[in-house]
């Protein structure tokens, strides 16, 4: 008897077609459900449609068209990262390994009012003070401190320190200019140094639901004073454009303390708390999801206006000189 030989190709065929056959797509590569997941998240938790009055169903209307089943990733980057640029926010960004999109025109419209090399060369010197991430030094009697991002952590030890220079001093400058935020706590902590007594300083509330003003309800943010000691001579706070987020949040603190007094330019803003989230191909984005309004019911996230408005003068600084902390030191010398 012959033996039919030629049953075991078409099976393993077979086996091969069923196998492709009853194996799902990974719909985690599939672009338009990775369009669909990014604006449905982004649809239900952003919390600043309407103040920003956009219409986030009619950006859907525009890009989504434009999303197609073979697109590459590049491309599909580019799409959703100019998607969310729509919500102006520099809170706002995509992550996906080779690039991470974001939205800086908070800050690059405006004038700098900062220049790096001046403080470091004229006002810390060379025998500056170093404390964590406190950069301190006299100028005459008034203490100058620069900090240059709150996500760097300050110890009790540091803030120690500072205070206790501060007090030899008449008053104290605290520039947080081109300080982009970082860790909420840092900005209460150095601002509880400067607290008499426990002060509400704005009310935030969280996107709840999936309609535009979907809330929760108001909570009162306070600042309460440092355990270890305040200082309560005068303060001067100086911020521009580049004071962002946690700066903001710190900038808004020092300007309901009577004590202290902001001047500069309005910082950057950035008064949406981040919240994250993951697709299904892998990257990630983050976007605002909370609402912060100052005790005049001003949205931080357009930024602290400043008690004092002073800009840096291009011919200040070439006669070696930073005009804004001349002022600073002119208001306290006045008080």
């Amino acid at each position: 008897m012959v033996k039919p030989i030629w049953i075991v190709p078409i099976l393993v065929i077979f086996c091969c077609s069923c196998e492709q056959w009853v194996m799902p797509k990974d719909p985690g590569t599939d672009p338009v459900e990775v369009f669909d997941q990014l604006w449905e998240d982004v649809y239900e938790r952003y919390s600043f449609f309407d103040h920003k009055n956009l219409d986030w169903e009619q950006v859907r209307a525009q890009y989504r068209p434009e999303v197609e089943d073979e697109m590459g990733q590049l491309e599909l980057y580019e799409l959703l990262a100019d998607m969310l640029f729509e919500l102006r926010d520099g809170h706002v960004n995509l992550s996906t390994g080779f690039n991470r999109s974001r939205n800086w025109e908070w800050y690059q419209e405006f004038p700098v009012n900062y220049d790096e090399n001046l403080i470091e060369e004229v006002y810390l010197g060379r025998d500056y003070w170093i404390s964590g991430p406190l950069s301190h030094q006299m100028i005459g009697d008034i203490l100058y401190v620069n900090y240059r991002s709150f996500a760097q952590t300050i110890s009790t030890a540091n803030l120690q320190v500072v205070l206790e220079r501060a007090r030899r001093s008449r008053g104290l400058i605290i520039d947080v200019r081109n300080n982009g935020g970082g860790n909420l706590s840092n900005a209460s902590l150095l601002a509880s140094a400067f607290a008499s007594e426990e002060t509400v300083y704005a009310r935030q509330r969280i996107k709840s639901g999936p309609g535009t003003n979907d809330f929760g309800p108001w909570r009162d943010m306070k600042i309460s004073p440092w355990e270890e000691g305040t200082f309560s001579g005068p303060v001067i706070v100086l911020t521009n454009r580049r004071s962002y987020s946690a700066t903001t949040f710190f900038a808004q603190m020092m300007k309901v303390l009577p004590n202290a007094i902001t001047l500069g330019d309005q910082t950057g803003g950035g008064g949406g708390t981040p919240v994250f989230g993951e697709l299904t191909n892998g990257w990630t984005y983050r976007f605002s999801a909370t609402q912060t309004v100052d005790l005049e019911e001003r949205q931080l996230e357009d930024g602290v206006l400043t008690d004092l408005r002073v800009d840096l003068s291009e011919l200040a600084v070439r006669r070696g000189e930073d005009n804004m902390i001349s002022a600073a030191i002119a208001v306290i010398r006045q008080q």
